[in-house]
């Protein structure tokens, strides 16, 4: 026996089942790693074992070709190949949220497949109620494993907008967790407005981020500061950024708004010509990651009203850099700071909110920095650590792995 499966007390690690679709992999190595960073920092109380999915539109022949044999729901195909952690797995499956259901419960069938196949796991845990959350339902109805829900609130919150006929079988994933995981609370509030109110337990728990050492604010910064990768101006919403910049110039005042970031020379232009003539914005290019805590340091505020967001590592990361935040309302860290005067929320679709809120972060630097450095001392802060981090996320899966009466939740 491998002694890294054995628990402390001297028991088995229990096995858990992640299906993701977040999750770096052969197929696609540039994913966010913050799915991959929970498990990481909680490998020594639990044996984490992956399927990464990964979805492939098929050519329009070959759906047409599918649906006829399917009679009428095309046939789910997959190719799956090994990695480190697990498996990663393509499915074919048209966009648009065509076949949406149909197709990732045959993709729940395929990943029985696998435990089939294998050791069974202790629990699966879906990282996003409205997608894997469907094929994980159908997986552990099949297998009677029990199943726990990750909710990220961009994906989550814009398909059930989008498709009220889903809702259905979303409140059942979602009533039938065993145990429910959200980054931000904004994100757990709009989904149970939509699909009702868990009885089950529920965990909120930050993403977690590298730069999670606090350096003390410092007065006198060099001008506002924004951070993000140039091929996502429209959605960080750079536009607004810009428009405000025009409504502080026409109030008679001059702010500097750089932006960091890098991209293509096609995401260059683009971002240039959404930012269009506005006063004081410039484009600094990429910045090195081991730079950024710093450059964050000597700034005056960070803006980022992004039209949407499921958490915000940045808000985090420039918060610990001893700066204060604009994020935007209803969404990314909301419900984490709203009662602290250094984290201002603006509606991302009014740019004179903004414009107020940027005017704020300048005139009252020295009052707004000295807030920020009292809440970094305090236990407030600390729940945003790696450390911290390590233990909620393990105290959530403990939950999850706690006996329930019910093995397998979500009936119709």
């Amino acid at each position: 026996m491998n002694l890294d499966e054995l628990k402390p007390e001297g028991g088995r690690k229990p096995l858990i089942l992640h299906v993701s679709a977040d999750f770096p992999d052969p197929i696609e190595a540039a994913k966010t790693k913050v799915i991959r960073t929970l498990l990481d920092l909680t490998a020594d109380r639990f044996r984490h074992r992956v399927i990464s999915i990964n979805r492939q539109s098929p050519p329009p022949a070959a759906l047409l070709g599918s649906v006829v044999r399917g009679l009428g729901t095309p046939k789910l195909e997959t190719q799956t190949q090994p990695f480190e952690w697990g498996e990663a797995l393509i499915y074919r499956a048209p966009g648009r949220g065509l076949y949406h259901k149909a197709m990732l419960v045959q993709l729940g069938d395929r990943i029985a497949e696998s435990i089939a196949a294998g050791e069974k796991p202790d629990l699966i845990v879906a990282h996003k109620l409205t997608v894997e959350g469907i094929a994980v339902m159908q997986a552990a109805r099949t297998t009677g494993v029990p199943y726990a829900v990750t909710i990220q609130g961009d994906t989550d919150t814009k398909i059930l907008s989008a498709r009220p006929d889903l809702r259905s079988v979303c409140r059942q994933v979602h009533l039938g967790a065993v145990q429910t995981t959200t980054f931000a609370p904004w994100a757990l509030d709009a989904v149970e407005a939509k699909l009702g109110t868990r009885t089950g337990p529920v965990s909120v728990v930050p993403c977690p981020t590298e730069i999670d050492m606090p350096r003390a604010p410092v007065t006198g910064g060099n001008g506002l500061l924004s951070v993000f990768h140039l091929k996502s101006h429209a959605r960080k919403n750079l536009s607004a950024m810009a428009q405000a910049l025009r409504l502080l110039a026409a109030d008679g005042r001059t702010p500097h708004l750089a932006i960091c970031g890098g991209g293509s020379d096609a995401d260059m232009a683009a971002a240039r010509a959404a930012a269009g003539d506005a006063p004081g914005l410039t484009l600094e290019g990429a910045l090195d990651r081991t730079a950024v805590a710093a450059r964050m340091n000597a700034a005056t505020g960070f803006v980022l009203p992004s039209r949407r967001e499921t958490f915000g590592l940045v808000f985090i990361e420039a918060l610990f850099a001893g700066l204060p935040v604009i994020y935007p309302a209803g969404q990314a860290v909301s419900g984490y700071f709203d009662d602290c005067p250094f984290a201002i929320a603006v509606p991302p679709d009014d740019p004179r909110a903004l414009a107020d809120a940027m005017a704020r972060l300048i005139d009252e630097e020295a009052a707004l920095k000295a807030a920020l450095q009292l809440w970094q001392q305090s236990p407030a802060a600390q729940r945003f650590t790696r450390a911290a981090i390590a233990q909620d996320y393990a105290a959530a899966l403990d939950k999850a792995l706690a006996p329930s009466p019910t093995l397998v939740a979500g009936a119709a």
